[in-house]
């Protein structure tokens, strides 16, 4: 059975050591916290620049709303002037009848005698609405006046353009290699980039199908290889997205993807350099693929 060795001197403790080293490691995961929360808490990771264009953005966008209602309220009132016109004419019309009965001949007058008063009695009617289509009528000329007025004041200035919107590129290694091409989705349209020049599309599936552009485009995304198409959606640009991207996918098996626009500015890619894809001129022989025919 083996001996205990027995001890040559005085042994050293460890426990020093792990209780600083135990302080140590809690120090940093506090500090860590505390930087993962202010970061959280700075704009959801969003630089001041983007957050000012947001707001930017949302004041344009409740400036456009007045507008739009003042413009509502101006066609309303404008109905009602031309409604009052008519009115007023067919008032004045029926005036210069009863005026033709009232000084005819002796012989229509006696056969109209019974009915004089009653004519007269609308005569004296008709002055009054007569009147009283006047006084509004000026009244709503004074206020589509002030409306008009309202409305050149609300006008946003050609200096006052919402400011560019930034797109800034993101991934590394096998995707930052990739050639990257843009198509922008707003309202009914798509819009890209041929040769250099900005080039639109109307959102429609006939339009897509027969555009020999936006199909010439295609062309040379999918020729390009490691290639992704991105398409940069506005507020109102869900539909054409869903229609285009949905024709490059089916009819050029294009790998695609969307990324959502925060203003109304104009789209700044700069910040891609060499990995923005381009498209040169379309040949004068180029004929855009027919959509495939469904079996019966």
């Amino acid at each position: 059975m083996a001996k205990r060795r027995e001890s040559t001197g005085d042994e050293v403790s460890l426990f020093p050591f792990l209780s600083i080293l135990a302080c140590l490691i809690g120090g940093l995961i506090l500090m860590i916290v505390v930087m993962s929360v202010t970061t959280s808490e700075q704009g959801d990771g969003r630089t001041k620049e983007e957050i000012d264009r947001a707001k930017t953005y949302q004041v344009l966008l409740r400036e456009l709303e007045r507008r739009e209602k003042l413009q509502k309220e101006l066609e309303e009132l404008l109905k009602k002037l031309a409604q009052y016109v008519e009115d007023k004419k067919q008032e004045e019309d029926k005036l210069a009848n009863l005026r033709r009965l009232i000084t005819s001949s002796a012989d229509v007058q006696r056969q109209n005698e019974a009915m004089g008063q009653e004519a007269l009695k609308k005569l004296d009617n008709l002055l009054l609405e007569i009147e009283g289509i006047n006084k509004q009528a000026v009244e709503t000329k004074k206020e589509i006046a002030a409306l008009m007025e309202e409305l050149k004041k609300r006008q946003i200035p050609p200096d006052k353009k919402p400011p560019p919107v930034v797109v800034q590129p993101s991934g590394t290694g096998e995707d930052a290699a990739q050639k990257l091409f843009f198509v922008e989705a707003s309202g009914g349209k798509l819009a890209f980039t041929i040769d250099g020049q900005k080039k639109t599309v109307a959102a429609t599936e006939e339009a897509i199908i027969g555009s020999a552009e936006f199909n010439h485009f295609l062309t040379e995304v999918k020729k390009a290889g490691n290639a992704q198409l991105i398409f940069l959606l506005r507020t109102d640009g869900t539909t054409a997205y869903n229609r285009g991207g949905g024709w490059a996918q089916e009819k050029y098996n294009i790998r695609i993807s969307r990324l959502l626009l925060p203003g109304m500015g104009d789209v700044d890619l700069k910040l891609f350099g060499d990995r923005l894809g381009t498209v040169g001129p379309i040949p004068a022989d180029f004929q855009p693929p027919q959509p495939a025919t469904p079996k019966p």
